[in-house]
């Protein structure tokens, strides 16, 4: 893991213990989490926005970040979303945040499509299983995974969510939402075997093999422990396969030791509605004249004053 976003991560962290820290990081995660009420995805995009906004307000005199902005996506050289500045050293962290529902969690795209084909190298000369600690050694120092290993340049950030339906209107709804780290290094060193899981099978921990009904369309490769527990699976590499069927994968419940909590666990939160609101004005204004857009706001939340609370 990049030793500049550890220690970024780490501040982040430390901040957010604070009894202020704390009431930010729950107020910024409430109406990130809230525009799911907008669209299923809407949230993930806002997220760029609202924790680079959080960082330059409440790390600034640390840090400090840009947004890269999904107009400038195509010219990016990395999968950073944001970028961070260490305003003391000046060393850039590019900072990929993956704003995930509970489970499932793609760490990185391989947009080169190198890990998988060279897995299946590997496997023509080792075999479909491999626990052979050398062989296991030269693939995670080998080209096709360095980059995600050993590179500086591909720090993920994931701000997993999760939500209960309410089937009974008496019991309130418990939305939570989690900011993890993936602590790569913990996971090269936990990984014991590699698993070739072809197509329409399955691999069973219990009995430590691969079985036939698995529902997958594509094979994958699963890096797992010594007690044969998932780590994290390198999904179908080819050029045709879509984004989603490609890449490093994990998962947050099935691989939980190796995250670390940047909340300290789980943050409730419930919809806030007036963001939503606060948007339908916004997108209604032509911000031609910042004074006038400035008093229509604030006429906004006068308005929202004199509203009874539901």
């Amino acid at each position: 893991m990049n030793k500049d976003f550890r220690k970024f991560t780490q501040e982040f962290k430390n901040y957010i213990n604070t009894p202020a820290g704390q009431k930010a990081i729950v107020t910024t995660l409430t109406n990130i989490f809230s525009m799911r009420m907008v669209g299923n995805k809407t949230h993930g995009d806002l997220a760029e926005i609202g924790i680079n906004e959080f960082i330059n307000r409440n790390l600034g005199h640390k840090y400090e970040s840009i947004h890269v902005g999904k107009d400038l996506y195509r010219a990016k050289e990395h999968e950073e979303d944001i970028l961070i500045t260490d305003k003391k050293t000046k060393n850039q962290i590019p900072v990929s945040l993956k704003a995930y529902g509970n489970g499932p969690l793609q760490l990185s795209t391989d947009k080169e499509f190198k890990m998988f084909p060279y897995l299946e190298k590997m496997r023509k000369t080792y075999g479909d299983t491999i626990t052979d600690s050398t062989v296991i050694n030269e693939i995670f120092h080998s080209e096709a995974f360095k980059s995600f290993f050993e590179s500086d340049d591909i720090n993920v950030l994931p701000m997993i969510y999760t939500e209960n339906k309410q089937e009974d209107e008496n019991i309130p709804v418990k939305n939570k939402c989690n900011i993890l780290r993936f602590d790569a290094n913990k996971a090269e060193e936990g990984t014991k075997k590699i698993v070739y899981v072809a197509a329409k099978r399955k691999f069973d921990e219990k009995k430590g093999e691969v079985q036939e009904g698995g529902s997958r369309l594509h094979p994958i490769y699963l890096f797992l422990d010594e007690n044969d527990h998932y780590i994290f699976e390198i999904r179908y590499g080819d050029a045709a396969a879509n984004a989603l069927q490609r890449g490093l994968w994990t998962h947050t419940k099935n691989a939980s030791g190796y995250f670390d909590s940047l909340t300290n666990g789980w943050i409730e939160y419930e919809y806030n509605k007036t963001i939503v609101d606060l948007f339908s004005v916004a997108l209604n204004m032509s911000f031609e004249d910042p004074e006038k857009t400035k008093q229509e706001f604030l006429n906004f939340f006068d308005q929202l004053k004199k509203e009874p609370k539901k």
